[in-house]
């Protein structure tokens, strides 16, 4: 794992092996919360956790449905 420190308004990029970059801003920093701003090519899906988690299960429960 990479941990790095940034400021607001400082960005993270990350170049994907097809050249693609997602970059990731530092919106705000407010007491222990944190915003962040992201852009991607909007091919690229980007998702909280418990969202992907979430879509992870309901695709597991479709597979088994037509199965």
């Amino acid at each position: 794992m990479l941990v790095l420190t940034r400021r607001t308004n400082e960005r993270v990029i990350i170049t994907l092996p097809d050249g693609a970059t997602i970059q990731i801003l530092l919106c705000e920093v407010r007491g222990d919360k944190v915003r962040i701003g992201f852009e991607a090519p909007r091919q690229i899906k980007i998702n909280r956790l418990e969202v992907q988690e979430s879509i992870d299960r309901d695709g597991e429960r479709v597979a088994h449905v037509r199965s």
